[in-house]
């Protein structure tokens, strides 16, 4: 067959996916859905998935009147990256096969670090618990606080990550080196966990988290001008009813995506996308128990729509409508307030700390139906996470160029932004 791959090209090829495997760091800490192409195709590559169900429990032997429906929330994911790297390569270059060796190794690492970077992205944008302090990281409690946060709301005890900016994690590893033998801290470990952190910069489990460094960390910009208010009274509107699906005007009944809610405010100036804050008079509960936690319920700004109205998430689940779904889902006690001060959290700028539940991202692996008799020569392979990597060649005879492309196909989804947070250091009151 014309364009066929050389035994050389296809071991080039399985050193390509082994590198690529290896890169994915953050998507081996994230759920896993894989999809069907046909069904994918037909729906615009979008598909909902189902958030966990919330049950209550009540008392005594007669339960009449407790039987109600549960309502099941989901979320859109979608196809949503196509990812390639092309290059050429001439007649001349291919007599050194380093060339295509050094070529393939950057197109693993690009692909890799752009898979990796979606997730953060997405888990940096709509991460909702957040955790601030006001010094520079270097301390068991900065990142215990972000256990806290989890706990009180509820959130699984498992599969538990944070990905720190380069200082902030070194700045963790520095002080675990510090207390092996450091004048100002007293501190021992068990193997050789001082000696890594002093010799490799390496953390690893600390306050229930799996630690990982990254390279790169979106950044958020710090406040400026002053607070906004909102009304939290009941006849404001500003809270939320969860609904697992509503109807057009036309008719059709549609999925709702319950991650997020508009709500009116005073004044939408000062309130940049992924603003995080607090409102006052509203505390947090544990998901199950629903008991206040004591603190305020943090929230993020996700979109402004105009002067007066953003939508954030997670949306304002209070029980003041005082449906069934609102006490199944609720997620906060609010004190009614005509004027509730928004209390902006990013008062200065600061790299993005992501942490997460494994559960609430996920990655969903695509695949392209790429022909193999159409003279373009392709390989295709998936990594541990099912996803694939597509190689293609095509030879042009006029040029003696030879084009080579690596695909993937992927999309990113946080299906629950109550389980996943951002940790801001450096925040100055």
């Amino acid at each position: 067959m014309s364009n066929s791959f050389s035994k050389e090209e296809r071991v080039a090829f399985e050193d390509i996916l082994e590198g690529f495997n290896d890169a994915l760091v953050l998507s081996r800490n994230v759920s896993i859905y894989n999809t069907d192409g046909s069904m994918m195709e037909r729906t615009n590559n979008v598909i909902y998935r189902p958030q966990p169900y919330i049950a209550q429990s009540y008392d005594g032997m007669d339960q009449t009147g407790n039987f109600t429906a549960y309502t099941q929330l989901s979320v859109p994911a979608t196809l949503g990256f196509q990812k390639c790297v092309p290059f050429i390569l001439d007649a001349l270059e291919l007599r050194d096969a380093l060339q295509e060796g050094r070529l393939g190794d950057a197109a693993k690492q690009k692909l890799a670090s752009d898979i990796n970077i979606a997730i953060m992205n997405v888990a940096a944008a709509q991460g909702s618990l957040v955790v601030t302090t006001n010094t520079a990281a270097g301390d068991y409690d900065d990142v215990a606080l972000c256990d806290s946060i989890m706990n009180e709301q509820g959130v699984q005890a498992f599969d538990r990550y944070l990905a720190l900016s380069s200082r902030d994690y070194n700045g963790l590893a520095g002080n675990i080196a510090g207390g092996a033998g450091g004048a100002s801290v007293s501190r021992s470990f068990s193997g050789n966990k001082s000696n890594n952190a002093f010799e490799r910069s390496f953390v690893g489990m600390v306050a229930g988290f799996e630690t990982y460094k990254l390279d790169y960390a979106n950044r958020l910009i710090g406040a400026t001008g002053s607070n906004t208010t909102m009304s939290t009274l009941v006849g404001a509107n500003n809270y939320y009813v969860p609904q697992a699906t509503q109807t057009a005007a036309t008719g059709e009944t549609q999925n709702v995506d319950n991650r997020f809610q508009t709500i009116t405010v005073t004044s939408s100036t000062d309130l940049l996308v992924g603003t995080p804050f607090e409102i006052g008079g509203v505390e947090a509960v544990h998901h199950i128990t629903k008991q206040g936690t004591g603190f305020a319920k943090t929230f993020r700004v996700i979109q402004v729509v105009n002067a007066t109205t953003v939508v954030i998430t997670p949306p304002i689940i209070s029980a003041q409508g005082g449906t069934d779904a609102e006490l199944q889902y609720q997620n906060c006690i609010v004190t009614p307030n005509a004027t509730a001060t928004m209390t902006r959290l990013n008062l200065d700028t600061a790299p993005i700390n992501c942490f997460w539940q494994k559960d609430a991202l996920e990655i969903l692996p695509g695949r392209y139906a790429v022909p193999s008799d159409a003279g373009v020569a392709v390989m295709r392979a998936s990594t541990d996470q099912g996803i694939e990597l597509v190689m293609q060649k095509q030879y042009d005879v006029n040029t003696m160029k030879t084009k080579y492309r690596l695909d993937t196909l992927f999309g990113v989804v946080n299906k629950q932004p109550e389980m996943s947070g951002i940790l801001l250091f450096n925040q100055t009151p």
